[in-house]
């Protein structure tokens, strides 16, 4: 099976781990894109040959340049995040996958699925802060919109061939991170480097902050919510300690329907290149004489208020998700850098969330400026 893919994001974690699959399996890489690793991404473009080449930051662009200059069958460089969109809307690739980390990959979302594209989305905060827009342009130019995350993957693969109106629950599971039972006390204590050592996920450190936050959760219910187009109380969080059951569907007759698997990326990632078709990967593969007892509870807000967060955004709709995504964004740095606490990044989002001006049916521009807008604001805080 011959595919040609476009990697938004190739230096970050699911982006390596993208590549990992086309190597394995032969496929052809048409584009690649990243923000500042211009070192990594020389790498990729040696090993794989794109035709084109996209650095967004505009330091990393020049160093790039100088890099390729010379070159023998050097890839076309694109700068910005206009050289991001351009690099999306390209006829030649099979599918696209988003990684590219915040709201900067919304636009590329958008201009890959209005070029006609099937969109293998890993940017989360596409459907986070412009969600409407993302499924509406579905609909509109009948693409697949074909989910990433090991979490919206599984509910994917539980849904297939299933009337999505016969859905009455989706399990949404959750590691619980590395806090799940630590004190109020210890979490006021937490530093950036205990926060950043996952139990289970291997993730690049904005997701790894968020994952021990419960924010990432929360993303995640958002993003359920408009893959599966479901109402924010069809949607549990179970906490799943060891990331076998990577989510589950119960249906309206009762029968729940659950993914299973060894914690492996690259499972939902060529899932989502050959969907419909299933073809051999190389992967350790679960064993259930070895695998023990598994464990489920429910999540603890009061602990994780973060998660809380996520269902009043997505509640309140319009432009909220936005603003909890931009306040999180600049916290979550914020904290990895040492200038605000592990607990007071829930206590500061509630104070935005509070001061951000809110839109009901925002377009595009609205959800950019809001963005903007809450970044300050939120900086103000700090």
């Amino acid at each position: 099976m011959s595919k040609k893919i476009t990697l938004l994001g190739s230096t970050g974690s699911i982006g390596t781990q993208s590549l990992d699959v086309i190597r394995a399996q032969g496929y052809e890489v048409f584009g690649l894109s990243a923000h500042s690793h211009v070192d990594k991404i020389l790498e990729q473009i040696e090993e794989f040959h794109p035709k084109y080449v996209c650095m967004t930051n505009p330091d990393a662009a020049a160093k790039l340049d100088a890099a390729l200059a010379g070159r023998a069958n050097a890839p076309k460089l694109l700068t910005g995040p206009e050289g991001l969109k351009e690099l999306a809307a390209m006829d030649g690739p099979d599918v696209v996958l988003n990684s590219v980390v915040g709201i900067a990959g919304l636009g590329a979302s958008l201009t890959a699925i209005e070029s006609g594209h099937d969109l293998a989305l890993a940017n989360k905060e596409s459907l986070v802060t412009g969600g409407s827009l993302v499924t509406d342009a579905v609909r509109e130019n009948n693409v697949k919109l074909l989910p990433v995350d090991s979490e919206h993957s599984a509910i994917f693969q539980c849904l297939a061939g299933e009337p999505y109106s016969k859905v009455e629950r989706i399990l949404l599971t959750a590691s619980g991170g590395p806090f799940r039972h630590s004190t109020p006390e210890e979490l006021r204590g937490v530093t950036p480097e205990q926060a950043l050592r996952h139990p289970r996920w291997d993730m690049g450190a904005k997701i790894t902050i968020d994952s021990a936050t419960m924010m990432n959760k929360g993303f995640e219910v958002i993003e359920a919510r408009w893959l599966f187009d479901v109402k924010p109380e069809q949607i549990e969080v179970v906490v799943h300690p060891e990331s076998i059951v990577h989510s589950a569907v119960q249906f309206e007759d009762g029968a729940v329907k659950a993914q299973l698997g060894v914690p492996d990326m690259r499972v939902p990632i060529q899932y989502a290149f050959t969907y419909p078709a299933r073809i051999p990967l190389q992967s350790e593969r679960l064993d259930f004489f070895t695998l023990g007892t598994l464990h489920f509870e429910r999540p603890d807000v009061e602990r994780f208020p973060c998660l809380a967060i996520a269902y009043e955004a997505l509640h309140r709709g319009g432009n909220m998700p936005c603003v909890v995504n931009a306040a999180n964004e600049v916290l979550n740095l914020a904290f990895r850098q040492g200038r605000v606490g592990f607990c007071d990044i829930s206590t500061t989002i509630r104070k935005v969330m509070e001061q951000a001006p809110f839109e009901l049916h925002p377009t595009l521009d609205d959800y950019f400026a809001i963005d903007r807008e809450v970044r300050c604001l939120t900086e103000t805080y700090l």
